[in-house]
Formats: structure tokens, C-alpha cells, sequence
């Protein structure tokens, strides 16, 4: 290892002999860093881990080649509008006084709308086309005349899907209605062209009498619905850094004792965090939900390496060693031991690029830089900063402060971190039994741990908003509309995200037998299925809007009859001529919301039987049936999105932890082996870091906490944090008892010098993490838990395990594995 030897060396004599220019140079690196942070965009809610999906992008499809409803395209809106009755005189006015100020307003970029409000007008006068028009056209009608337009109106159909499900024909009452805007945009256009046309939408919708915005009326849109989930990571950020910097700031000055110190260890933070921050704006990287875990977890890193070094910095100094002397030391052990957590750390993180999903291999390789710069800073810019710092105070009147090591004497902390010392001598085979049984039981339970993903997962409870609302200013957080509009649309138009799956056809839907073979998935449903009254799956295609026209229109009935040789009720022969008397009629826009514009595609909505079927075996269903339909048919909607994010995840977390342990295990192995000629003490670091694993797996179960998008990689991440703690301690160990120390002797030396620091960094890390808990989106919430507690976990399992493994790997080790 005269190569390793060699680099660190290099290293001492910068820092020693060159300490100002080694601080110049890394403040030049920074600021190209922070060139960087310009180029940074911001990307939240569910869609980030949706994209390499499928199913997703037969969802994309689906919105572009179809006229649907709900606004699923960034180029639509959907007004919702509250009141008493929506069909009433007034009612119908302000919606289509609503829609005329949206398409005539310059600078709206409106297209069209669409109402029920529309429907009624057309039936009392068909030549008022305009919403102005049609507007007169309801304020003159008498209240016959408009009951009698409500009836042929809900007769004909054209108001399903229009009016909320307390809608009530025989009483022409419904409390909610919904209005469809689009926007006169590109295809290519996304939520950034569109959300500007949405904010002035709402203020112009504010000023028609009736409305107040967010009272009786909303407008929803996935402009609006994007810039509030953005806001969520804004008003959690206003909330949480300053609450985790408080803590973090008061541990660190617990630890360091001096202000001065404690202010080098910051600026390495800083410094970290930009240098990452850069990163990923040069290499184009969205800050993402997924990546606002990377923080935390470089603070950890960085927090831990900090205290260390300036801690074994100081036990050289109290042994009497001089400046340059006493950094060399500490560089000497601690940079081997940097290396080593840094590597496992980057190992098990760039195990995460085995995944399907990019979120997950753009948090493993932002991460996996991070650890780097990390690496790099705190080996390099913290001694230098350090030894510059201590000249000046040699020279200068600068205030001395506490320079002890943490944990040293007869502190109780001191006497705390040694009962895992005194542990080992008592009963060390009895601690490792319990401990390796008790990981293996937590492991084991864990594996029954839940796996979730929706984009409810991405929203805040309304406890937590009331909470944050009581915050002062900066702190209180924006005026969220979209999760009460989300239940509108789930409670009052049955337009729940988890209702029902889509069958998407990607072919031509014009030969004779295209309709029939459409019409033939809805046979024979499965269980899962809602049933039609004839035994058929409760679905909506362009068949059911040509059966239901046909029986309402005798005209069109008698063209589907004569184009239907086999008796069915489904035309098998002139399929085109249906389509076109069908997309000419009143039921047109029905019809395209099942009907591709070119006919080159349809699609078949069934509806789950009810909200206790399970989602995934909804979607297993309707595979079953996309398998034995000739047609080229995807399963797609948001449930079955959902649950192939899950699978994904599931695949992803699993994948990567094993590909973390094995990694880990080769590299430690292999590095011990070089550089102590020992693999034992491989296996020793990697024995303490599973039983971590383990248990942060049953806790997440015992917790009832899933498995999600955000936390899917804490398992991975576990691995390395577990290192990191296990690492400080075996190698300091190591250094001591190869030095000729007894090995209960090098155990306390260890636990006295390294144990302090590692306690330091613990109660900093766990603390500061802990503050995700206050975030408003849940699942940053369960990840700073879980960091937390893999910290905790890892730092109990170094300071209290390691001990009696390394006495009884020594007692019982076979020839040649001995330490």
C-alpha cells in the first residue's frame, strides 16, 4: 500500500507546509461550484418517479390522442364551481359568464371551454353558439322552458360526467359542476407555459359576481397542481433548515467547545453542500423530493468527519505533540479511515444505479458525489484550515477555549461509552449472540415491511397545515387549494385516482371486427371487476357510447343495427360510417374520449368493484385480460401506474441492498486484506453494519412506516452510515493494538479517544435529521426518522457491539483469521 502511503504523505505536506494555499484553493473550487447553482431546476410530486413507467406513457398517450375529460394534459383546466344548485338560473349564468370573460380575455390563450351550462343553452337555443350568446339565451328562457331544455339535456346524455354525483334528474338539482378550459398551446407545451395562463385565469374568474375563488369556485390544472407540491419542498425548507441548523449548531458547539473550530467545520459544510449543489447543476439534475434526503445524509457524513478530526487533532496536542506533528498523525489514521467510509459509502450508494427508476439513480449519483466532495473537504481543507487557524493563534491575542477531546477522563460520558468495553470483558459471547439473533429477528420481520407510492403520499395531512398555518411570518406556508380540490373530485364526481384501470389500444380501430373485439374484454370479468346488470364488466368505451346512442337515437340505432351482422348489438361491418355519424352527433365529445382522432387508437375504462380490492390485483386482472385479447393493449391509469412504481421500488430497494452488501463486503475484505493483512477486520466492520440493516427493516414495520420513492434508498444508505461508525472505531483499534497495546487496553484507547467523537457526531446528526420530522410532506417526515435511527443504530452497534466481536473473533477465530 506504499501507493496509499504515498498519497497521504503528498497530503501531510500540503497541509503542514502549505495551509494558505491549500485554503485558497479550495474557496476557487468552490466559487466554480457555485456556478453551478444556477442551472438548477426544481421538479416535485409523484410524476419524477413515474417517467420511466410504461404505463406511464401510455397514460401520455392517452392524453395526447384523446379529447378527455379531466384535464389530465397540461394544456387543460377544470373549473369546479360550488353552490346550491348548479342547474339554477343564476347558477347557469355565472358559469357561462365565467366561460365568456375565460375566452374572450386577451392574453388568456383560451381555446374553448365546456359546461353543462352549454348543453342546456344549445337545447333552448341551438343557434347561440357563443357563451355570451347562450347566456342571454338562459336569462330570457322562461322557468318551463329551461326545466323542459334540463330534461332533454339529461336525456340525451351530454351532462354525464359534468355535473357531481348528487346530481338529481327528477329535482334538476346537482351541487357541483364541472368546467373543462383549454388552452390554445402546442403539444409540446408543458406546466411552465401553462401556469402563467392559469394564475390569470384565476384572477379574472375572481371577478365574475359569484365566484370567490377558493370558496365557490377553483380552478385546478397540473400548473397550479405542480407549483403547489414545488411550494410544499419551499415551505418545508423555510420551516425545517433553520430548525435543524439550531440543533445542529448547538451540538456542534457541545463538541467542539470553540466557536472557532466549530465555525471551520461549518464552512467544510458549506462547502460541501455547494460543491454538491454545483454538481448537479452542470450535469443538469432537477432538485427533486427524492434528492432533498442527499442533505441530511452529507451532513451526517460531514459532521461526523469534522468532530474527528479536530478530536484526534486534540489528543495529539494533549500528549504534547506540536502543530505540524499532531495533523500529521491525525491525517495519518483518519484519512485511511475516511477513505474507507467514503468508498463503502459511494459503493452502496452507486448501487442505487441499478434501479429502473431515474429518481432513484439520480439520488444514488448526487449522493455518491457528494460523499466524494465530502472526502475530499474534510480531508483537505478542514487539517489545512485547522493548522492555519492555530498559527494565527500562536501569533495572535486570539481567546483560548476548551480544547479537550469529547469523552475524555472521567466524564460520564467517558464512563457511559465504556460499557460496551466492560461489556466485552464480562460477557462478550452472550452480547454478540443477542445482538447477531436479535438483527437476524429484526431482519426477518422487516421483510413483511409495506411498499406505497401515490401522489396522496406527496401531500401533507391537514393537522400538520393547520400547524404550520400558526406559524409567524416567513414560516406559515402558502394557501394549498389542490388537496381539497383533489377531494371534490374524488368524493363529488366519483373521479378517484384508484376507481379504476384503462385498457389502452394501441392499433387501428377501424376494421369490421375492431368494435366486437373491444367490446369481448368486457366479458367474463374478473372479481375485481364491477359487474353490469347483463353479467359484463361495468366498463366505458366508444361501444357503450354507441350502444347508449343507439338506443337513444332511432336514426343512429338503425345504422348500427344494419351494420351489425352477427346480432350482437356491436357493429361488425362499415365500422367507419358508425364513427362517423357517431363523432357528427350530440355524443361526439363523448365519443372521443374513448376514440382516437384518427381512429389509430380507443381505449376501455373498467371500474374496480369497490375500495377494497386490492390495486394490485385490479391491474394483475386487467393484464390478464390485456394477455388474451388479440389486440395490442397496455394497462394503464394512475392505479396501475402506481403499482408498477411500487414494483419497481420494491425490485430497486432490494437490488441495490444486496448489491451494496456484496460490494462492501469484497471491498472491505480486500482493503483490510492490503492494508492490515487481516480480512478479519472486514468482517468485523460488515458484521455490526447488517444487524443495522436488520433493524432499521423491522423498525420501519414495527413503525408501520412503507417502503416509498423518498425512503427506498435507506437501505442502501443504512449500509454505508453503518460503515462510517463501524470503520472510526475498527481502525482506530487496529492502529492501537498493532502499536503492541493489550487488546482490552487498545479497546478503552479506543473508546476514550474515538468513542467521544463518535458520540458527538451522533447526537449532532440524530438531532439535526430528527428536525425532518417537522416537514410537511410525510414522506421526508419517515425519511428523517429513519436516518435518524440508522444513525442511532449504527453508533450503539459501534460502541456497544464491536467490542465483544473483536474479543470473541480473537478467542475463536480458526488459524490464519485471527486479528
Amino acid at each position: 500500500m506504499s501507493g496509499l502511503d504515498g498519497a497521504i504523505d503528498w497530503v501531510d505536506d500540503r497541509v503542514t507546509e502549505r495551509p494558505l494555499l491549500v485554503v485558497v484553493a479550495f474557496l476557487l473550487v468552490s466559487a466554480v461550484a457555485a456556478g453551478g447553482l444556477g442551472g438548477i431546476e426544481t421538479q416535485a410530486g409523484g410524476d419524477q418517479f413515474q417517467e420511466d413507467v410504461p404505463a406511464q406513457q401510455a397514460l401520455e398517450d392517452i392524453d395526447e390522442e384523446f379529447g378527455a375529460s379531466v384535464g389530465e394534459t397540461p394544456r387543460t383546466a377544470q373549473l369546479l364551481v360550488e353552490g346550491d344548485n348548479v342547474l339554477s338560473r343564476p347558477a347557469l349564468e355565472r358559469i357561462l359568464e365565467s366561460q365568456h370573460r375565460l375566452e374572450t380575455r386577451a392574453g388568456l390563450r383560451v381555446e374553448s371551454t365546456r359546461s353543462h351550462a352549454n348543453v342546456v343553452a344549445s337545447e333552448l337555443d341551438p343557434t347561440a353558439k357563443t357563451p355570451a350568446e347562450q347566456r342571454r339565451a338562459v336569462a330570457s328562457a322562461t322557468p318551463s322552458q329551461l326545466a323542459a331544455a334540463i330534461e332533454r339535456a339529461d336525456e340525451s346524455g351530454r351532462l354525464a360526467g359534468q355535473l357531481s354525483t348528487d346530481y338529481r334528474p327528477v329535482a334538476q338539482r346537482a351541487g357541483t359542476a364541472l368546467v373543462v378550459v383549454s388552452y390554445d398551446l402546442p403539444e409540446s407545451a408543458g406546466t411552465a407555459e401553462v401556469t402563467p395562463l392559469q394564475q390569470r385565469s384565476v384572477t379574472v374568474l375572481d371577478g365574475v359576481p359569484g365566484n370567490e375563488m377558493g370558496e365557490t369556485a377553483y380552478l385546478f390544472g397540473q400548473g397550479i397542481l405542480e407549483q403547489e407540491i414545488t411550494a410544499l419542498l419551499t415551505d418545508t425548507s423555510i420551516v425545517v433548515f433553520p430548525a435543524a441548523l439550531a440543533f445542529i449548531l448547538v451540538f456542534l458547539l457541545i463538541a467542539y467547545r470553540d466557536p472557532i473550530d466549530m465555525g471551520l467545520g461549518l464552512v467544510a459544510l458549506v462547502m460541501t453542500m455547494l460543491w454538491t449543489f454545483g454538481f448537479m447543476g452542470y450535469a443538469d439534475i432537477p432538485f427533486s423530493d427524492s434528492l432533498v434526503t442527499v442533505f441530511p445524509l452529507l451532513l451526517a457524513v460531514g459532521i461526523d468527519f469534522g468532530i474527528h478530526t479536530i478530536n484526534r487533532y486534540r489528543e495529539e496536542r494533549l500528549e504534547g505533540s506540536d502543530i505540524d506533528t499532531a495533523m500529521r498523525t491525525t491525517t495519518d489514521q483518519l484519512l485511511v479511515a475516511f477513505f474507507l467510509v467514503m468508498v463503502t459509502t459511494v459503493v452502496s450508494l452507486l448501487a442505487n444505479l441499478t434501479s429502473t427508476l431515474s429518481s432513484t439513480r439520480n439520488f444514488g449519483l448526487v449522493a455518491a458525489m457528494g460523499m466524494v466532495f465530502t472526502f475530499v473537504i474534510f480531508g483537505g481543507f478542514l487539517p489545512a484550515g485547522k493548522v492555519l487557524v492555530d498559527r494565527w493563534r500562536e501569533r495572535l491575542p486570539i481567546p483560548s477555549f476548551d480544547t479537550t477531546p469529547l469523552g475524555e477522563g472521567g466524564s460520564l460520558l467517558g464512563r457511559i461509552q465504556l460499557v460496551g468495553v466492560d461489556l466485552a470483558r464480562i460477557a462478550p459471547v452472550i452480547v454478540v449472540i443477542v445482538v447477531l439473533v436479535g438483527g437476524g429477528v429484526a431482519g426477518g420481520y422487516g421483510t413483511g415491511v409495506d411498499t406505497e407510492f401515490s401522489q396522496e403520499a406527496f401531500f401533507p395531512t391537514e393537522d400538520r397545515i393547520e400547524l404550520y398555518e400558526s406559524f409567524p411570518a416567513p414560516f406559515s406556508p402558502t394557501d394549498y387549494t389542490f388537496i381539497e380540490i383533489l377531494d371534490i373530485f374524488a368524493d363529488d364526481f366519483d373521479q378517484g385516482q384508484f376507481n379504476s384501470v384503462t385498457l389502452y389500444v394501441d392499433q387501428s380501430v377501424r376494421d369490421d371486427d375492431a368494435l366486437e373485439l373491444l367490446d369481448r374484454t368486457t366479458h367474463n370479468p374478473p372479481d375485481s371487476f364491477a359487474r353490469a346488470p347483463d353479467g359484463t364488466a361495468r366498463a366505458s368505451s366508444v361501444v357503450t357510447v354507441i350502444e347508449e346512442y343507439a338506443t337513444a337515437d332511432e336514426e343512429f340505432g338503425r345504422l348500427v343495427a344494419t351494420s351489425d351482422r352477427l346480432g350482437t348489438g356491436v357493429p361488425d361491418r362499415d365500422v367507419d360510417a358508425v364513427y362517423d355519424a357517431l363523432l357528427d352527433s350530440p355524443r361526439s365529445d363523448q365519443a372521443r374520449n374513448y376514440l382516437a382522432a384518427d381512429r389509430g387508437s380507443a381505449i376501455v375504462e373498467f371500474t374496480i368493484e369497490g375500495a377494497d380490492v386490492d390495486g394490485g390485483t385490479a391491474v394483475a386482472d386487467a393484464q390478464a385480460i390485456a394477455d388474451r385479447s388479440p389486440l395490442d393493449a397496455v394497462v394503464t391509469g394512475q392505479l396501475a401506474v402506481n403499482e408498477a412504481v411500487i414494483d419497481a421500488l420494491l425490485e430497486s430497494a432490494i437490488r441495490s441492498l444486496f448489491a451494496a452488501i456484496l460490494l462492501t463486503a469484497v471491498f472491505l475484505v480486500v482493503t483490510y486484506r492490503l492494508l492490515e493483512g487481516r480480512l478479519a477486520y472486514g468482517m468485523i466492520n460488515l458484521l455490526p453494519v447488517l444487524v443495522t440493516v436488520g433493524v432499521l427493516v423491522g423498525t420501519m414495520r414495527l413503525m408501520d412506516i412503507p417502503l416509498t420513492p423518498i425512503n427506498a434508498p435507506i437501505l442502501s444508505v443504512s449500509i454505508g452510515l453503518g460503515v462510517d461508525y463501524t470503520v472510526h472505531f475498527t481502525h482506530r483499534f487496529v492502529d492501537e493494538y498493532q502499536r503492541g497495546t493489550p487488546l482490552a487496553e487498545a479497546l478503552r484507547v479506543t473508546v476514550r479517544g474515538t468513542g467521544g467523537a463518535l458520540t458527538g457526531s451522533m447526537l449532532t446528526t440524530v438531532t439535526g435529521l430528527g428536525v425532518l420530522y417537522l416537514a410537511l410532506i410525510p414522506l421526508i417526515q419517515d425519511f428523517g426518522i429513519l436516518l435518524a435511527l440508522g444513525v442511532l443504530y449504527a453508533y450503539l452497534s459501534a460502541i456497544f457491539f464491536v467490542p465483544s466481536l473483536i474479543v470473541v473473533w480473537d478467542r475463536y477465530a480458526p488459524p490464519g483469521l485471527g486479528i
